[in-house]
This record gives structure tokens, C-alpha cells and sequence, in this order.
């Protein structure tokens, strides 16, 4: 994928797909490491060892619409691609973790994309689902919570187009603050 914020958006959705009340997006960078951290974590319905197994290869998928599936092997290729590592950890019925690690100063570092637009979408497509994102560069750090945004607009959908775009535009200045010196 052409950019990271395209696999988010990818296994965010198999969470979804596997019933996950909440996923956690975290995506944490040091500059001084020069490394990159993603992670998804979700509460879905987990899953076993050998499904874990197969979910890395691409020619394996449960959905029937097409018989390969590429999202977790093309993250897993990249974050590796740069020197980095990719981990998957999950168990029936408790949940599944993600995490891949770049390193950013590879020349195989796939740019993070529009992430802020990624979350803002996910979030107002899946209104009965909860989010949480983490997103921090260093020592500076904010979070997003769609339950406490719901609780506020107490409501108001998510895909109001006004909310959507207060969403993404809110993300987009916390961000920013995050890489002001």
C-alpha cells in the first residue's frame, strides 16, 4: 500500500469484522530512535494460533468475496522492508494485537498518509463501535476518544458531515502540535 494510514484503515476494519466493540489505534514515533510504532488493538473475537498463523500469508482469507487476503502481509513487508518488526498476538474471544515498528529513516519507509482522515472516517462509518487514538512524537502526546465525543454531541451522529469534519479537523491541529518545537 501506497501509504501506512491504508493499512490502518485495513485491519481496523477486520477488527470490526471480528466484532470489536473497541479498537485502539496507537501511533507512536521517536525521532531520535528514528523509529515508528504502530499499533491496532482490538476487543473482537480473537483468534487461534493457526489462524494467526495464516492470516500472515497472503494467500489465506476467511472472506469469501476473494481468495486472497493482503492487508497483514503487505504491513507485516514493510514495517520488515525497513529494518523494523511486525507482531500479531491474539486469543479466542479476548481480542487481537497488531503492532508493526519501522524505521523511518530506511529508504523503504512508506510515508504515514492521512491519517487523520483514516480515523475520521473509521470512526463515522462505525458509529456502534468505540475508538480510541493515541498518536505522540517523543515526549508529547494526545488522545482521541470517540466514546467521549458521543457522550458530548449526546446524539448527534458521527456522520454528520459538520462532525466528520470537525473530527479530522481536530486531529489534524493536534498533530500538528505534536511536531512544533
Amino acid at each position: 500500500m501506497r501509504e501506512l494510514s491504508l493499512n490502518v484503515l485495513d485491519i481496523a476494519q477486520n477488527s470490526i469484522a471480528a466484532g470489536a466493540a473497541l479498537t485502539e489505534i496507537v501511533i507512536r514515533e521517536d525521532t531520535v530512535k528514528k523509529e515508528l510504532l504502530i499499533g491496532i488493538y482490538d476487543n473482537g473475537r480473537g483468534m487461534t494460533e493457526e489462524q494467526v498463523r495464516n492470516v500472515q500469508d497472503p494467500f489465506f482469507t476467511t472472506r469469501t468475496t476473494r481468495k486472497v487476503g493482503m492487508g497483514i502481509p503487505l504491513f507485516k513487508m514493510a514495517a520488515e522492508q525497513t529494518g523494523g518488526r511486525f507482531t500479531i498476538e491474539s486469543q479466542v474471544g479476548v481480542g487481537t494485537r497488531v503492532e508493526a515498528l519501522f524505521k523511518t529513516d530506511s529508504i523503504d519507509f512508506t510515508p504515514v498518509g492521512d491519517m487523520e482522515a483514516t480515523i475520521s472516517t473509521i470512526v463515522s462509518m462505525n458509529e456502534d463501535k468505540d475508538f480510541i487514538y493515541i498518536r505522540s512524537v517523543d515526549d508529547r502526546e494526545f488522545k482521541f476518544s470517540s466514546a467521549e465525543i458521543k457522550q458530548i454531541l449526546d446524539g448527534v451522529p458521527l456522520s454528520e458531515p459538520s462532525v466528520m469534519m470537525w473530527i479530522e479537523g481536530h486531529l489534524k491541529e493536534q498533530t500538528d502540535e505534536l511536531f512544533k518545537n
